[in-house]
C-alpha cells in the first residue's frame, strides 16, 4: 500500500502520517515545501525507525500540480493507492486572498496530481463549513442546498469541495471534521485556532476569581468539538472500506454540544469559575415566539458580522487575543447527521470520547505550549534575551515547562536529567518553535556526575546565568513506618540537598569570574508548615534552604543571588502515585513555571503564597495549636498502600470527605 500526503507538517496531516505509519504498511509519501524541509527532518526523527518509509517530495500547494517534478510523477505513477490531500487553510480570520489560493486553488493543483498519478481514490479533507448557515438537519449526503456562506473560509471549504465533486477524474472521498482541538491522549496542538482564542480569558478569570463562584452566561447556540485523533483515526478507518467512493463522511459528535457546556467543560479543567444559568437570547422560551430575525441571539449574531463592529472588537476584544471573525462564528446554525460515519465505523472501536474526559488535557497542552503571554512580556524578554538558564529535573512537569517557557522569551534553557531521550524531545519542540536548547544527561544523586556535568558546562557554554533546581524526590512515608527504611532519608537527602548544592558549588566559580548568577531553588510549601508523613522530603528543601540563605550573604557582593520558592502541591508525575492527591486542589506545571520564571526575573529571595506564610506565622506565634491541626490531619489522612508495603491504593475510605474539606480548606499543602 503506498500513500501521498499534503498538509504533513500541519496539525492534521501530521497526525494523519504518523497513524499511517504506526497502523499501515507501505510507503508514505509528503508533499513539503523546501522551506518546511527542515521542520519535516525534525518530526521524522521523532517518529523512529519508521520515519524509513516517509519520502520527501519537494513541491508547493501553489504550483500547478503542485509543482512536484514531472519526473517524479511519470516514476510513480499508477503506484500511489491513497491520495490524501490534507493541505489547506484552517484559519477564519484568513483574508480572501488566501483561501482562494490555498483553498481552492490549492486543491484543483491536488485534483491535477492525484489525476497524474492514477491514484486509487483521492481523499479530501474538507469541513463542516460548507453547511454554512444552512437552518436544520444537514446530513452527510447533502451538498449544494441553496445555503448562506458568510466567510471566505466558508466560500473557500464549499468551493473546493465542490471541484473534487465536479473535476476529479479518480475515484474520491470527502470528510468533514467540525471543529478539530487537540489530542485528546496528549493535548498535542499546533497552534491557536478555535476555541484556543478564548485560553488567555479564562487563564484571566482563573488568576483573578474564585472558582467557586458562579458566572452568568449566554446561550450561544450549539457547537461541535472533536479531537484530531479521533479525526485521523476515522479517516484511515473509512479510507480503507470498500465500496465508499463518491461518499462524504461527517466527523463530527454526534451529538450536539451547547457552546456554554464546552466552555464549562474548558473552565472546570482550568480551575476557572463557570457559567451556572445561561441567559436564554430566544432558541428557547418566550422569545421563541418572535420571528427569527428579530430574536436577540440573531440580531447580536447580525451585529457581531457587521464590518464596524467588528472594528470596534479588533479594538477592544482583539486586544485580548479573541478575533472579532472568531467571535461572529461561536456556534453553528445546522446540526450535522453522521449516521453514515457511524455505520462506516461500527467494529473499528473508533468514537468520539466525552469532551470532560480530555478537557484538561487540552487545558494543560495549551497553557505549557501555547500560552505565548510569558515571550510577550518585554520585561521577561529583557531579562532572559540570550541567557543560559540551567535546568534540572527538565524532562518533564515544572522543568520542562520552564524550559519551553524560558525558550519562548528568548532564553537557551540547558536541559538536565538522567533521561537523555525526554530531553531531547523537549529540545526538539524548542526548535520547532525557533528556539535553542542544550542537553546533557546526568544523574543528579552521583556526586562525581555533577562534578563532570560542571566541568563541561563551564567549558561549552559562553556563560551560565541562571541555575534552577528543580530535580527532585519526594516520600510521603510516616515515621510509624520508617522504623527499617533509613536508606529513605538518605537517598532524599542526596538528590534534593546535596545533589543541589554541588551542582551551584560546582558552578560558583564560572559565576564568580562573571561577576553575576542567579539560583532558583524549588522548595517547598511544607517547608513553612511542616505537615505530617513529610519528615524526610521536608528536611531535605528545609536544609537546601538554609544553606542558600546563608551562602547568599557570602556571593552577593559578587552580584550572586537565591531565590527559594515554597511550592504549594503541583500536579506533576511526582504526585501521580500518590492516588489521594488526584481529587485535591493543585496548581499547574504551567502556574509553578510562572512563579519559577518570576524568581529569574525578579530575583527576590523568596516567593511564598499567603497560607504558607499563614503557616509560618502560625508556627512561631501558636505552635501548640499548629502541632495539634496537623496531629489532626494526620489521623485523618491514612498512610499509602505503598508506604505499608501493600499493593493498590488503600487511600479511600469513610473518612473521604473529611479528606477533601481539610485540602480545600488548606489549598496546595502536602498531606
Amino acid at each position: 500500500m503506498s500513500y501521498f500526503v499534503t498538509g504533513a507538517t500541519g496539525f492534521i496531516g501530521r497526525h494523519l502520517v504518523e497513524h499511517l505509519l504506526a497502523e499501515r504498511t507501505g510507503e508514505v509519501h509528503v508533499l513539503v515545501r523546501e522551506g518546511s524541509r527542515g521542520r519535516m527532518e525534525t518530526l521524522r526523527r521523532r517518529w523512529g525507525a519508521d520515519a524509513e518509509r516517509v519520502h520527501l517530495v519537494t513541491g508547493d500547494l501553489t504550483e500547478p500540480a503542485l509543482g512536484v517534478d514531472p519526473a517524479w510523477v511519470s516514476e510513480h505513477a499508477g503506484s500511489v493507492d491513497h491520495f490524501f490531500h490534507v493541505a489547506a487553510v484552517y484559519d477564519m480570520t484568513a483574508d480572501d486572498a488566501t483561501n482562494d489560493a490555498m483553498n481552492v486553488a490549492g486543491t484543483r493543483h491536488a485534483i491535477d496530481l492525484a489525476g497524474a498519478l492514477g491514484a486509487g481514490i483521492l481523499h479530501h479533507v474538507s469541513s463542516v463549513a460548507v453547511a454554512g448557515e444552512f437552518r436544520g438537519m444537514f446530513d452527510e449526503s447533502m451538498f449544494d442546498e441553496g445555503q448562506t456562506l458568510p466567510s471566505p473560509y466558508h466560500r473557500t471549504k464549499f468551493e473546493s469541495e465542490q471541484l473534487v465533486r465536479d473535476q476529479t477524474q479518480v475515484p474520491w472521498r470527502v470528510y468533514r471534521p467540525a471543529i478539530v482541538v487537540g489530542h485528546s491522549e496528549t493535548g498535542a496542538m499546533d497552534k491557536v485556532d478555535g476555541p484556543y482564542y478564548f485560553f488567555p480569558l479564562l487563564k484571566a478569570m482563573r488568576d483573578v476569581l474564585p472558582g467557586w463562584l458562579p458566572l452568568v452566561g449566554v446561550d450561544l447556540g450549539q457547537t461541535n468539538v472533536v479531537p484530531v485523533d479521533y479525526v485521523v483515526q476515522a479517516m484511515d478507518h473509512i479510507a480503507h472500506l470498500a465500496n465508499r467512493d463518491g461518499e462524504a463522511f461527517h466527523l463530527v459528535n454526534p451529538e450536539p454540544q451547547p457552546t456554554v457546556d464546552v466552555v464549562n467543560a474548558l473552565c472546570a479543567a482550568a480551575g476557572a469559575p463557570r457559567f451556572a444559568v445561561p441567559v436564554d437570547l430566544g432558541s428557547r422560551g418566550p422569545l421563541a415566539l418572535l420571528p427569527r430575525q428579530l430574536r436577540p441571539g440573531n440580531l447580536a449574531q447580525g451585529l457581531l458580522r457587521n464590518r464596524a463592529v467588528q472594528a470596534l472588537l479588533d479594538q477592544t476584544v482583539g486586544r485580548a487575543g479573541i478575533p472579532a471573525e472568531v467571535l461572529a462564528h461561536t456556534g453553528f446554525r445546522p446540526v450535522f447527521d453522521s449516521r453514515r460515519t457511524e455505520r462506516a465505523l461500527v467494529g473499528s472501536g473508533v468514537a468520539v470520547p466525552d469532551l470532560e474526559s480530555y478537557a484538561r488535557t487540552l487545558w494543560g497542552y495549551w497553557e505549557e505550549n501555547l500560552d505565548e503571554s510569558t515571550g510577550r512580556d518585554p520585561k521577561i524578554r529583557a531579562a532572559l534575551s540570550g541567557k543560559h538558564v540551567v535546568i534540572t529535573g527538565a524532562s518533564s512537569g515544572i522543568g520542562q515547562v520552564t524550559a519551553l517557557k524560558v525558550a519562548q522569551a528568548g532564553g537557551v534553557p540547558v536541559l538536565v536529567a538522567r533521561g537523555k531521550d525526554k530531553l531531547e524531545e523537549t529540545k526538539a519542540t524548542i526548535e520547532l518553535r525557533g528556539g535553542r536548547a542544550h542537553v546533557y544527561a546526568c544523574d543528579l544523586s552521583d556526586l562525581e556526575a555533577i562534578d563532570a556535568l560542571c566541568e563541561q558546562l563551564t567549558h561549552d557554554l559562553p556563560s551560565v546565568d541562571v541555575v534552577v533546581n528543580n530535580a527532585g524526590r519526594s516520600i510521603r512515608r510516616s515515621l510509624r513506618l520508617s522504623q527499617d527504611r533509613f536508606h529513605d532519608f538518605e537517598r532524599t537527602m542526596q538528590l534534593n540537598y546535596f545533589g543541589a548544592i554541588r551542582l551551584v558549588m560546582g558552578l560558583m566559580p564560572a559565576m564568580h569570574r562573571q561577576k553575576s548568577g542567579h539560583i532558583v531553588n524549588i522548595s517547598s510549601i511544607g517547608v513553612q508548615t511542616n505537615p505530617p508523613r513529610f519528615s524526610a522530603y521536608v528536611a531535605s528543601k528545609s536544609a537546601l534552604d538554609s544553606w542558600s540563605n546563608v551562602v547568599a550573604s557570602e556571593v552577593v557582593g559578587n552580584g550572586i543571588t537565591f531565590t527559594n520558592i515554597h511550592m504549594p502541591l503541583v500536579r506533576t508525575p511526582m504526585i501521580a502515585p500518590t492516588k489521594l492527591y488526584d481529587k485535591f486542589p493543585t496548581i499547574s506545571p504551567a502556574q509553578a513555571a510562572d512563579s519559577v520564571i518570576r524568581g529569574i526575573v525578579d530575583k527576590p529571595h523568596e516567593i511564598n503564597t499567603l497560607l504558607g506564610n499563614a503557616g509560618a506565622i502560625a508556627h512561631t506565634v501558636a505552635p501548640k495549636a499548629a502541632f495539634r491541626v496537623l496531629n489532626m490531619a494526620y489521623h485523618v489522612f491514612p498512610d499509602s498502600a505503598a508506604a505499608k508495603g501493600a499493593v493498590g491504593s488503600g487511600e479511600a475510605g469513610a473518612r473521604e470527605s473529611e479528606q477533601i474539606m481539610l485540602a480545600r480548606l488548606f489549598k496546595g499543602v502536602h498531606w
